[in-house]
């Protein structure tokens, strides 16, 4: 359950990272159709550029009518961490996201940063959501139990690949573009924790933004296994990031039928659509099926 004055749910199929210290990149993003951008503080700015970055992305966060808006700070424990901080939050970001995140005390932490800069900004408690990436090191991986039990603002988890082979010491892919076993058991987990928690999995981005082909079979094989979105990292991969994650018209009738089915036999625990037999799980995955539609027709 939310706390008084936290936002709903983020739609986040594809939320479209920018760097933070290109007014020009940034703009092409805000101007995009991606569910979410990330203006970034991190990876993508230079350690002697970040002071430059966090002002143009303070001074630039007042005006953005685009919903959906988010800052990427700086890890913490970084010098940049507490300023990137006491610098977007004034101008109101959807949400913020954490990288290395390493479990619930950074999440911890991160809440307890937020709810003391939007008190002295004037701004509800609770209403900046988080969005951390939770599986960049071998030990945030291990601590991922941990992050259900703090996630009062987490808006989704993001699974990161890249940061997490570097830490291994191993290619995040093989040839094949499947995932090396420690990377598959991340991934996994992150899928079991945020269902747990009761909240979307975001998948790492598709690292090639000339290999369109390898995307959509990445996206495609995301949205099966639970995922509700990919991170991407260039403009072009949002359309196709997009189609992966919303449901076929097929899956959708067959949805409405499943809850219409439950809705005319109210009492029953089973019933039989087209010779098979729908009993309450397909209710609970017929209602994710047609809130993911929804969430869909609204952000186009």
């Amino acid at each position: 359950m939310r706390a008084p004055g936290e936002a709903g749910p983020m739609r986040l199929r594809s939320p479209l990272f920018a760097p933070g210290d290109s007014e020009k990149k940034a703009a092409k993003a805000l101007a995009s159709a991606a569910d979410a951008v990330i203006l970034d503080l991190e990876d993508s700015v230079a350690p002697g550029g970040k002071d430059a970055a966090r002002a143009m992305v303070a001074a630039m966060l007042p005006g953005l009518a685009r919903p959906g808006v988010v800052v990427r700070v700086n890890p913490r424990g970084t010098p940049f961490y507490l300023f990137d901080l006491a610098a977007v939050v004034p101008g109101r970001p959807a949400a913020v996201m954490l990288p290395k995140c390493a479990g619930a005390a950074d999440l911890l932490a991160l809440d307890h940063h937020l709810e003391a800069l939007e008190a002295a900004a004037g701004i509800e408690p609770g209403s900046i959501g988080v969005l951390p990436i939770i599986t960049e090191t071998a030990a945030s991986v291990l601590a991922l139990g941990t992050c259900p039990q703090a996630a009062r603002r987490v808006r989704g988890f993001c699974f990161g690949a890249e940061d997490l082979s570097a830490d291994l010491g191993i290619d995040p892919r093989r040839a094949d573009g499947s995932y090396p076993p420690p990377v598959a058991l991340a991934r996994a987990a992150v899928l079991l924790m945020a269902a747990a928690a009761g909240l979307p999995a975001i998948d790492t981005p598709w690292p090639d933004p000339r290999d369109p082909a390898g995307l959509a079979r990445e996206a495609g094989e995301a949205a099966a296994d639970g995922f509700a979105g990919k991170l991407c990292i260039h403009p072009d991969q949002i359309a196709p990031v997009n189609a992966a994650f919303s449901p076929s018209p097929e899956r959708i009738a067959w949805a409405r039928r499943v809850r219409a089915g439950f809705a005319a036999n109210p009492g029953a625990g089973v019933f039989a659509l087209d010779g098979k037999m729908i009993d309450r799980p397909h209710l609970k995955l017929a209602e994710r099926i047609l809130a993911t539609d929804a969430g869909a027709s609204a952000a186009t």
